[in-house]
């Protein structure tokens, strides 16, 4: 079979004050109890545009409510110490909040200075009736949702030990243009912005570890070369454009070379690339097909799919040793993996009965867990710089689109505009 057809084969199957944490809580375990948190309207100090204090709010309990951490307090609950604009932990009445049941509060102020939004926020323990931590951030009036995206990751920290993902973002492969085209959008959905004009097929979006560029690969000059692109300048050029496949780039974790697909010699093999293009090593040889690479954090390991025992299977390459060995997973097609930023776990697709869904299991091959059930096909997952979620794209609605879903399968949610086709999701790390 021709490389190309091959190809298209697996494309269609494959700041100001801060306390220590009070405790740390894992948010996807079993059973898990919901926090009572209040956070209370964003005050205006001065001449603030509604729309402001509104952007931060919305933007704000979104974030909350999609960590599965929370439970909001009403907001129609609220009594006077909602609308007082002190910060101070004296300025509290912890009494109001306790019978209200909310165990953290959020309280925050915004105003205009110098042409400038300032946000100051804080978040209060009620039972201990102190403060847990505090940010000021400065920016455009542009940035407001940036602001509420870090706080809400501070909260996180505050109350778990690690930082959450909300400040990150999120490209994808839309065909909303005509075009199969590349897109960036906030973890929320906002924001969204195509990244490419190639009037052809565009696959496979891969951020660098600083998430300033991304990887991705295009068939604009006929064939399916890698590309490298530049987020803020807008500047891209072709990285690898050899005969055959240049497909499925990923930057190693250390953002020294770049794992892909290779067909120059005939077979799909993988190799290893430098950042400039030039070609290092090759890292498998074998008369069968081998894509989808994904870098263990450490490094030192690769995931990829191979149709060498016959059907498309998941295995582990050690880059060192180059000793292959297949992951020991149920099921006769597995795909797409993508490995933990912890190194814990793989999220995988596999094909059962003409679907496709997502499972997650250990790097040896044990504790399988199903993480969707249909409708339709779910794949390509990928996970968050926090490894509290996984991306992925999905049909189950009709056309397919992106959603994003806990590391338990929990709290599923679209986050893709309509319009198109929404597929291979890829997670940056925080901005």
């Amino acid at each position: 079979m021709k490389p190309m057809r091959l190809f298209a084969l697996f494309s269609l199957l494959f700041l100001l004050l801060a306390a220590p944490a009070a405790a740390d809580i894992e948010i996807s375990a079993p059973g898990q109890q919901t926090i009572p948190l209040a956070a209370t309207k964003l005050l205006a100090q001065g001449m603030v545009p509604a729309q402001i204090v509104d952007d931060f709010d919305q933007t704000l309990n979104d974030d909350l409510l999609l960590s599965g951490l929370f439970r909001l307090v009403a907001p129609d609950s609220f009594l006077s110490d909602a609308r007082r604009i002190g910060l101070k932990s004296n300025q509290v009445d912890f009494g109001q909040w306790r019978l209200l049941g909310a165990e953290v509060v959020v309280k925050g102020t915004c105003r205009l200075q110098n042409g400038k939004l300032v946000v100051e926020t804080r978040l209060f323990d009620v039972a201990h009736r102190r403060l847990l931590t505090g940010r000021r951030y400065v920016g455009s009036q542009n940035d407001v949702r940036r602001m509420a995206h870090r706080f809400a990751d501070q909260i996180l920290k505050s109350l778990t030990g690690t930082e959450g993902p909300f400040n990150s973002r999120i490209a994808y492969i839309s065909n909303q243009s005509g075009h199969k085209e590349l897109y960036l959008m906030d973890v929320d959905g906002r924001n969204g912005v195509r990244l490419t004009n190639h009037r052809s097929i565009v696959l496979n979006p891969d951020f660098s570890p600083t998430s300033k560029e991304l990887l991705f690969t295009s068939y604009r000059a006929g064939n399916p070369d890698l590309y490298r692109k530049e987020i803020y300048s807008g500047r891209e050029a072709s990285l690898s454009a050899r005969k055959g496949l240049n497909i499925a780039g990923r930057f190693r974790p250390d953002g020294r070379e770049i794992a892909l697909t290779l067909s120059k010699e005939g077979n799909s093999d993988l190799h290893l690339l430098g950042t400039d293009g030039s070609h290092n090593r090759q890292v498998t040889k074998h008369w069968s097909i081998d894509v989808d690479p994904s870098w263990s954090p450490a490094g030192d390991k690769l995931a990829f799919v191979s149709d060498r025992q016959g059907n498309p299977q998941i295995f582990i390459l050690d880059i060192f040793s180059k000793q292959v060995k297949r992951l020991p997973t149920a099921g006769k097609y597995n795909a797409t993996p993508a490995w933990s930023p912890k190194g814990d776990r793989i999220a995988f697709s596999r094909l059962e009965q003409g679907r496709f869904d997502i499972y997650t299991v250990a790097p040896d091959g044990s504790d399988e867990r199903r993480l969707t059930f249909g409708p339709g096909n779910n794949e390509h997952p990928r996970w968050s710089p926090d490894g509290r979620f996984i991306v992925y794209s999905s049909n189950q609605s009709g056309a397919k689109a992106i959603y994003i879903m806990r590391a338990d399968g929990s709290g599923a949610t679209r986050i893709s505009p309509a319009g198109g086709d929404c597929s291979h999701p890829a997670w940056s790390g925080r901005w």
